[in-house]
């Protein structure tokens, strides 16, 4: 879970709430100072706390809630809704413009994670239908172009770099007449491990030459209220338009880096979650704190859910749930699909209702080894014994077991398991399933 102990806080806080029977004055002054708190050690920085508790505050006792919610829920709201307007209220995007290319240049200090955000960002576009090409400039860390390259060798994205070559505007010049193939050019630039003059007059330099449309400054998760500091810093020699935070994943605080897009006015556009290229998120303001909050994040979780299955697979399962069949591929089809979309926990915090659970990380971890387990037996069985499950014996599960290093305990419940999902597909049979999706979402005020 992003920022683990700031969420753990304010659900804290807010359930104190939720189980009074009466709330005065004295209550909304201990709610504040528990925000106050929790914020201040997330490193959010001390001015923009006191405005935010001043704000939700003022709002818990002069607004008067409709007749219909009670007072309780009404002060819930107000924390979540202040929350979501101090980090940024709405979803920033960034609209690829139809242009070749549309640059996006990478700033920030070294250990920052550009690199690697780039890696991720690439991926993220590539996925979406553009073509993408990354540049590297960082011509100070004699490892940062091999560093490029690889990641970007992995993704299959074209990498710009030029090993000898010392002076960054020389290599954007040399390659210039490639880049107009792509549709997104990201820039890698060079960080310090300190603010210096020479960092800010060459950002400041390669900022006139590229023009890019987007300077995106890279912030860790763990820097601290020396995020205000590097941002304004930035800022004034590029022109920041949007901040990536990086290492959101860790034991990190956060608050730092989350605060600084209130110094720039640019906002937070991405987050990363995690160390794998697919783990980066748009940063919404609203799912990020209902996330917070243990409220959920659907929006993460369908966004999530379209990168793990193709549209034609969706299709295909549900001509499948039309005629109520179902078999082992299918079985595997949907275990490739939940391993694409992330480790358990992180896909539980997004299940509104789920977050505030606490479910032991060990039973997380025990289903996920469960899934893998599965994976390595469905992959032991033939094509046969794959489309008709049926035909699978007490010899065939012995087999099955020994060739998966799984024991026959084990295959024996993912058969179990399988069954169990039959009846239910057998349940669903003859019934449309766009249908029943946008019943679904108009139950939970969602357009599907």
């Amino acid at each position: 879970m992003v920022l683990d102990k700031l969420g753990e806080s304010l659900k804290n806080t807010l359930q104190k709430i939720a189980r009074s029977i009466f709330v005065d004055e004295k209550l909304i002054d201990e709610l504040v100072k528990d925000i106050q708190r929790a914020l201040l050690s997330a490193d959010v920085n001390v001015k923009l706390v006191l405005e935010l508790s001043k704000n939700i505050k003022k709002r818990a006792l002069e607004e008067k809630p409709p007749k219909v919610i009670p007072l309780r829920e009404h002060v819930i709201k107000v924390v979540y809704e202040e929350l979501v307007k101090f980090l940024g209220e709405e979803k920033a995007e960034i609209k690829i413009e139809k242009k070749k290319p549309f640059k996006i240049m990478m700033v920030g200090l070294f250990g920052s994670g550009k690199t690697t955000t780039i890696g991720k960002l690439a991926k993220y576009y590539q996925k979406r239908g553009y073509k993408v090409a990354a540049l590297g400039l960082d011509v100070h860390r004699p490892a940062a172009p091999e560093q490029l390259s690889q990641i970007c060798k992995k993704i299959n994205v074209p990498c710009f770099i030029d090993k000898k070559e010392k002076n960054a505007l020389k290599i954007y010049e040399k390659y210039e007449s490639e880049y107009k193939k792509y549709d997104l050019l990201i820039i890698d630039t060079a960080g310090r491990d300190a603010l210096n003059k020479d960092l800010i007059k060459e950002i400041s330099d390669l900022n006139k030459k590229i023009k890019p449309d987007e300077n995106l400054l890279i912030l860790s998760a763990d820097i601290g209220q020396a995020a205000q500091t590097q941002a304004e810093k930035f800022h004034e020699s590029c022109g920041i338009t949007g901040i990536i935070i990086t290492k959101l994943d860790g034991t990190a605080k956060g608050g730092g880096s989350l605060s600084a897009a209130a110094v720039t006015n640019a906002k937070v556009k991405f987050i990363g979650i995690g160390e794998t290229v697919d783990d980066i998120e748009t940063f919404n303001p609203k799912g990020f704190v209902g996330r917070l909050l243990g409220m959920g994040d659907l929006e993460a979780l369908l966004e999530k859910s379209k990168g793990a299955i193709s549209e034609e697979q969706a299709k295909d399962m549900g001509k499948k749930l039309l005629k109520g069949e179902f078999n082992l591929l299918d079985l595997y089809e949907q275990m490739e699909s939940m391993s694409k979309m992330g480790p358990l926990s992180k896909i539980f915090d997004m299940i509104p209702g789920m977050g505030s659970v606490k479910l032991p990380k060990e039973m997380l971890n025990v289903q996920e080894d469960k899934l893998k387990k599965w994976k390595f037996i469905l992959q032991s069985m033939t094509k046969q014994e794959l489309e008709d499950p049926e035909i699978i014996d007490g010899k065939r599960v012995e087999r099955i077991a020994k060739g998966s290093g799984t024991t026959v305990h084990e295959v024996r419940e993912l058969l179990k398991q399988y069954n169990q999902s039959k009846k239910l597909m057998k349940l669903m049979k003859g019934k449309d399933p766009e249908k029943m999706m946008k019943r679904f979402g108009k139950l939970k005020g969602f357009k599907i």
